[in-house]
């Protein structure tokens, strides 16, 4: 029964502890790519003078760093990694691996992916705009594909719905003769963009009298993203700006903050 309960326990955290728990490891992410940040820590129950901790990170049993890591007087320790260099080339997984002592060794393992695994696409999409024919989304996606762009004229929107195989950025040439967010003096107002459902921010970097250009970041495993405007193809006109306002507040209403946390 220990042992089985023991075994529940390495798989349900994927940190693997040393025997008597001496040491423990662990990332703050199970996936990075070339460029990432990646913080280590833990903590040693039983601290044994100055003696520092040693890491060590393995890719195929192939040494990429290794590095003496100061113990506080808490017993925790902290370690930063920069996934970058000539020794960060290969696509897998990844072993941290962190001895303490004699016989103390904890190890924890995340995936990697170089820049040069990463597909990043830029082309054209061809939407279906009913009765008008069609009009093309010029866009440019990391970590995903696409798989179909839609008119949802009920929501003045258009659907953008993809296959995500990482967390990724999808940018967007939105032309304002099919779709766009204006106030009632004809200036530009913001969007409402929904990832399944739920509302996220967006940026608009550069303004363009024929086009508005938007980046949206989206997360591994997300599949549609919705662009709310107050027009949608010529056939359905402009809204008003009160209707705009009401949509926004039924949409708040209605959604909740893609990175709130609820208590």
């Amino acid at each position: 029964m220990c042992c089985s309960l023991a075994v529940l326990l390495i798989i349900s955290t994927g940190t693997v502890f040393a025997q008597e728990s001496l040491i423990s490891v662990q990332t703050d992410d199970k996936s990075y790519d070339e460029g990432d940040t990646i913080v280590i820590s833990g903590t040693v129950t039983t601290i044994v003078g100055n003696t520092p901790a040693t890491l060590q990170l393995f890719s195929e049993g192939n040494l990429v760093d290794i590095a003496q890591i100061v113990i506080a007087q808490d017993g925790s320790y902290s370690h930063t990694v920069i996934a970058e260099g000539p020794l960060w080339k290969k696509q897998g997984d990844y072993i941290v691996r962190v001895s303490y002592g004699e016989g103390n060794t904890a190890e924890s393992e995340f995936s990697y992916s170089p820049k040069s695994a990463i597909s990043e696409t830029t082309t054209n999409f061809e939407v279906d705009a009913e009765s008008h024919g069609t009009f093309d989304v010029e866009y440019t996606i990391k970590g995903a594909s696409i798989k179909d762009i839609v008119v949802d004229s009920n929501n003045f929107a258009l659907v953008v719905q993809i296959e995500s195989t990482d967390e990724g950025t999808i940018i967007l040439n939105l032309p304002r003769e099919f779709i766009g967010a204006e106030k009632q003096d004809g200036k530009d107002e913001t969007f409402i963009i929904l990832i399944d459902g739920i509302q996220v921010e967006y940026q608009e970097a550069v303004v363009h009298s024929e086009s508005r250009i938007i980046t949206i970041n989206f997360e591994q495993g997300d599949s549609q993203i919705q662009i709310i405007g107050t027009y949608v193809i010529p056939e359905f006109g402009t809204i008003t700006m009160m209707i705009l306002i009401v949509g926004i507040m039924i949409t708040i209403l209605a959604t909740k903050n893609k990175f709130q946390i609820n208590i």
